[in-house]
């Protein structure tokens, strides 16, 4: 089986052998759980300098628009008071909940937490929007509004004020577990 790929969503492939040729004959296609797949199609084709028609075979790769989706959304960072006010107005016009993870540079688990939290920001992308403060860099009463007392601690804010939290100090799966609980109570 020969593939071209210019383009990586268009495959064309000459069918060679008359196995392949009866199997793309009968439209049969590979499809992954709907997510993406190939499809086939036949395409008749007259060759004026020979003289003769050609039947060429034609594999497509289709991909749904949820693939699109990025694995991974990078956490904005808040730095200031006015930063915050700023972020929860914004989620208040959309009426969405804002997640914020409270955070140092010096906090392991912090650190470990980070990344899996920006996985599970791709996953409610449109839905909640994560942020961090990183509360060695940001002014005493920005860590006081959110009543910070243990790191790392992941908060869900809505309607300008704090719901719920989430204190991350046991195995980082179990926190995103919860968080994601949490985030579906409001969505």
């Amino acid at each position: 089986m020969a593939a071209l790929a210019s383009n990586p969503q268009m495959l064309t492939r000459h069918a060679h052998s008359s196995n392949k040729k009866e199997q793309f004959r009968k439209r049969e296609s590979l499809n992954l759980e709907n997510k993406c797949g190939f499809c086939v199609r036949k395409v008749h084709s007259i060759n004026e300098k020979l003289g003769k028609s050609e039947n060429e075979w034609r594999l497509k790769a289709f991909w749904s628009s949820n693939t699109y989706q990025p694995t991974t959304l990078e956490m904005e960072p808040i730095n200031s008071v006015e930063e915050l006010d700023a972020a929860l107005s914004h989620a208040r016009q959309l009426s969405q909940p804002i997640i914020i993870d409270w955070m140092a540079s010096w906090c392991r688990k912090c650190i470990y937490l980070k990344p899996k939290l920006e996985k599970l920001a791709a996953e409610y992308n449109n839905r909640a929007k994560f942020y961090y403060v990183d509360v060695n860099k940001v002014p005493q009463t920005l860590v006081k509004r959110g009543d910070i007392s243990k790191m790392p601690t992941i908060q869900l804010w809505m309607e300008d004020e704090m719901k719920e939290e989430v204190i991350g100090g046991h195995k980082g799966w179990l926190v995103i577990e919860e968080v994601r609980e949490l985030i579906n109570k409001y969505v």
